[in-house]
């Protein structure tokens, strides 16, 4: 009995091993991979989380840190057509900020789309087991405006709830703006929101489309890295979900999301690849 369990435990290593193997050359050479579920126990996201883990313990170990976390699949249609009925998250490292109207060079994300986000700042940390509302407030030193550049190293966006967790929640890079406005001074649920496209809407929302509340994204996050033993800390940036629909990126794009009561943020795209791969 004992040989089958150690022949199981080494197989599902195995399978972790070969998935983050697959993504980390797409991510290193460009070029879009299969998707990973082929490799993993179908469903299994506990397996995809620990693709997940592999490839940010790796980009650690090469002198990269960790800013923050973003949450994903924060919209029922998204949860539905992946066929899960919970949000996912992924670490978001230093060298994945960009600054405000910076360029980000073409190529530099695979397969990019942009989203518009509330981003939460954190003055303390949320270690309770089970987070209140009022945690999250109290814990947030203030809110910015944010685009989400989201990537996917799998050709097509061919993906299932596995993948995408494997694969880092799709991130890519992230802007934020640069106008700190603190929480009292906000409705979260109510914020409207834009993303324009040389003047033109391409995108819009409000924070209702984020689990209801971009704090109760935050909540959920909260809760699920303190049973996972690295809870939220002092100075973490919260990538909370996205306001509307993805948009579409093509080379020289200039996108400006604006978030009532936040201000704006600019997320501007080159036209040549990248001296240092993707990401």
């Amino acid at each position: 009995m004992n040989e089958a369990v150690s022949a199981a435990a080494e197989a599902a290593d195995r399978a972790v091993a070969q998935a983050a193997e697959r993504l980390d050359r797409a991510r290193l050479t460009g070029v879009p991979c299969e998707p990973v579920r082929d490799l993993l126990p179908p469903g299994d996201l506990a397996a995809a989380y620990a693709v997940q883990t592999v490839l940010g313990d790796r980009r650690l170990a090469e002198g990269r840190r960790i800013t923050g976390w973003k949450i994903g699949l924060t919209s029922a249609a998204v949860q539905a057509q992946l066929g899960v009925d919970t949000p996912d998250f992924g670490r978001l490292l230093d060298d994945t900020a960009v600054p405000d109207g910076a360029e980000i060079p073409w190529g530099s994300v695979l397969q990019p789309r942009a989203e518009a986000e509330v981003a939460l700042v954190l003055e303390h940390d949320l270690t309770h087991e089970r987070h209140t509302v009022a945690d999250v407030i109290r814990a947030t030193a203030f809110a910015l405006p944010a685009v989400e550049v989201v990537g996917s190293r799998i050709r097509d966006w061919d993906i299932s709830a596995v993948d995408t967790i494997a694969d880092n929640a799709s991130s890519g890079v992230y802007v934020l703006g640069t106008r700190p406005v603190p929480l009292r001074e906000l409705d979260l649920r109510t914020v409207g929101m834009v993303v324009e496209r040389r003047g033109e809407p391409v995108s819009t929302g409000a924070g209702a489309a984020c689990l209801g509340n971009p704090l109760h994204a935050a909540m959920w996050l909260a809760d699920t890295l303190v049973r996972l033993g690295r809870p939220l800390r002092a100075g973490d940036t919260v990538l909370t979900g996205a306001l509307g629909p993805m948009t579409t990126v093509e080379p020289g794009d200039v996108l400006e999301a604006r978030i009532d009561g936040l201000g704006s943020v600019r997320a501007a795209f080159g036209r040549t690849e990248p001296e240092g791969g993707t990401r």
